[in-house]
């Protein structure tokens, strides 16, 4: 099993204004003349935790990390305003040309995957080669499985603390019902609500319990972004057409991709991940036995660093 590359310390911080009010904070890990590599985080709202630079050789790669609108140290925290997918996409480009990188490659994980997908089927010119784990599509039946009706029948008592905050009577929708609370003026409701919503998936993220992963979650700062930006995106479809990433897939046909999925992935079941390579069999797919949907598991994080290490070689070899 693959372990994480030492911490560091970055070598360059930026602040970069985008559409306004936002500032994005990005990192700069690694090797300066190294392969570009951008980190997409999840949730939408996760924001970029202090391990996720480790993934890659600091010898290989120029590591560049970024919290998305709203979360982690951007600014305004957990704002909805202009937040949609289309603009992430147009904060990655702004950033690409402002570190004055060409070309990079792209890796996301759950929430990340996506937005990883949408950016290099907007910009294929762009992008040298996807890493993507815990595939999240966005559809509908995707949103409904973990949020309404499904994954409640693995995880009951889990379930019991996500419907709590939720009247029986406003229980039919309860993205919609959530959305009421995390949108309103009641702080309290709303930090309730926050919490209840982003344990849930806490809870769910790991095949076994971790302690560390739900006290992330459970963290107040991090509960209000991945619940308000998460509900406002799932409202909105994610802001994408209805099966758009699998309808546009010949997009990226000629980028070279590896798909991670954990076997026993209860917040993005196994079968996205399935669909994807389906339908992109250039890409290569690992299905990760003994783990669910988090990063962290041991087993998706060796492959992740594994994978990683390959590119690397692979895309320094090519150039």
């Amino acid at each position: 099993m693959r372990e994480l590359y030492p911490a560091s310390k970055p070598y360059v911080v930026h602040s970069i204004k985008v559409e306004s009010p936002h500032v994005l904070h990005v990192e700069e890990y690694g090797n300066p003349n190294g392969l570009p590599v951008v980190f997409l985080h999840g949730g939408p709202g996760a924001g970029c935790e202090p391990y996720h630079h480790q993934f890659f050789d600091p010898d290989a790669y120029r590591i560049i990390l970024f919290d998305q609108r709203g979360c982690g140290r951007s600014t305004p925290h957990a704002s909805l305003e202009g937040n949609t997918t289309q603009a992430l996409v147009e904060d990655m480009e702004l950033i690409r040309v402002q570190l004055g990188v060409d070309k990079w490659l792209v890796f996301g994980g759950s929430w990340g995957s996506t937005l990883a997908l949408v950016y290099a089927q907007t910009h294929p010119e762009r992008v040298l080669g996807l890493i993507l784990r815990g595939i999240f599509l966005c559809r509908p039946q995707e949103i409904h499985w973990f949020y309404q009706e499904g994954a409640n029948r693995l995880a009951p008592d889990y379930w019991e603390d996500y419907l709590e905050p939720i009247p029986e009577s406003e229980r039919d929708d309860l993205v919609a019902s959530y959305y009421a609370r995390l949108t309103g003026d009641d702080e309290l409701s709303r930090m309730a609500a926050a919490k209840a919503w982003s344990v849930w998936e806490g809870r769910c993220a790991t095949l076994y319990p971790r302690h560390e992963v739900v006290e992330h979650f459970s963290n107040p700062h991090v509960a209000l972004s991945i619940a308000r930006i998460e509900c406002h995106y799932f409202m909105n479809q994610a802001f994408l057409e209805a099966d758009q990433i699998l309808r546009d897939i010949a997009r990226i046909h000629s980028i070279p991709g590896i798909i991670i999925h954990g076997r026993y992935d209860i917040i993005c079941p196994m079968e996205n991940a399935w669909a994807l390579h389906q339908a992109w069999p250039q890409s290569r797919l690992q299905i990760i036995d003994g783990a669910g949907h988090a990063a962290s598991e041991p087993g998706i994080l060796s492959a992740l660093i594994q994978a990683c290490d390959e590119m690397a070689r692979d895309l320094t070899n090519n150039q």
